[in-house]
């Protein structure tokens, strides 16, 4: 069975290019990649992990999305966060700090540009605990 993640990013170039990478890499997940503007969040229930990027800290259409995520509990799910900027990143990291989703560093690409070895370094957990079995 395959693993659901779903992207959520900015609509900015950079971002969703690196979401499409982020994708690229995710054998075995059934991804969807969404601009926040168009995220609900029922969006987050069929999910096992959610990537979240922007380009800039507090965008407004990233208002909802802040709001929800303060209010909700989502701890039995994996958060990764993903920026060109540190203030952006760490901003994203306080917006998921309430959710308690497990989060891991985040991953920075200066000037859009990302580093195949350190992408595939960052999601090698994620992968790897995707094809291991769960034992319930």
């Amino acid at each position: 069975m395959s693993k659901k993640a779903i992207i959520i990013t900015d609509g900015t170039e950079s971002i969703n290019s690196i979401a499409k990478l982020i994708s690229g890499e995710l054998t075995g997940f059934n991804i969807k990649i969404i601009p926040s503007d168009q995220f609900v969040g029922t969006d987050l229930l069929p999910v096992d992990t959610f990537f979240i990027g922007c380009e800039n800290a507090k965008p407004a259409s990233f208002a909802y999305l802040e709001e929800m995520l303060s209010h909700i509990n989502l701890a039995s799910r994996t958060c990764r966060i993903f920026s060109v900027n540190e203030k952006a990143l760490k901003y994203l990291d306080n917006i998921v700090k309430d959710c308690e989703a497990d989060t891991t560093e985040g991953l920075l690409a200066l000037n859009g540009e990302v580093n195949n070895t350190a992408l595939k370094s960052w999601l090698k957990v994620l992968i790897e605990e995707s094809t291991t079995p769960q034992h319930e």
